[in-house]
């Protein structure tokens, strides 16, 4: 058992019967009263945000969490398949454990955290920043680029994205993972 001095972020704990991991926290001590901590908590099985304020000195169950490096390889009906880039092992993930799947490249490298203690998988964290492909979109007008006009576009993963008009098919672009928005065209 942990204390609430011990906070910080990307901690992971049990909490009303759920994995939570700490994205904000806050240690407050008011001119009048006792101090507490105030938290904003991911939940690991559903991916819900909640706040939660804990007093100070309050007793709070730490859960070990490992990351490791898995191959994305490829989706059929049964899930999506994962192979350990030391260990070789296979496992398969449901699409809804997944923020933004739609980014997943075949054979990228992404980080599955798994709970220490019972071996199994939490969550999946696609690298920030993803590369891709441009495999269709519509060719821009040349003199409409006064505004931030944009217009939509297919990656080679499927995903629709909007991009800039300068953006031609083949072009190789960056986009955020989880907001998947544009971010910048690679050379």
């Amino acid at each position: 058992m942990a204390s609430t001095s011990d906070i910080k972020n990307g901690l992971c704990m049990k909490y009303n019967h759920d994995i939570y991991s700490v994205v904000e926290f806050l240690h407050v001590k008011p001119g009048k009263g006792p101090a507490f901590v105030r938290t904003k908590l991911k939940s690991m099985t559903n991916g819900k945000v909640i706040d939660n304020t804990f007093p100070s000195g309050h007793k709070i169950d730490v859960v070990r969490v490992e990351r490791k490096k898995y191959q994305y390889l490829y989706k059929d009906d049964s899930g999506l398949h994962f192979m350990d880039n030391e260990t070789f092992d296979q496992i398969f993930l449901q699409e809804d454990m997944i923020t933004n799947p739609q980014f997943m490249k075949e054979g990228s490298t992404v980080e599955i955290l798994f709970h220490a203690e019972e071996n199994r998988p939490l969550t999946l964290d696609l690298p920030d920043k993803i590369v891709l492909e441009v495999t269709y979109t519509e060719p821009g007008v040349r003199g409409d680029t006064a505004t931030n006009v944009t217009k939509p576009a297919t990656l080679e993963t499927g995903a629709e994205v909007k991009v800039p008009l300068f953006i031609n098919e083949g072009d190789k672009i960056r986009i955020d993972s989880k907001t998947g928005s544009y971010l910048e065209r690679v050379k």
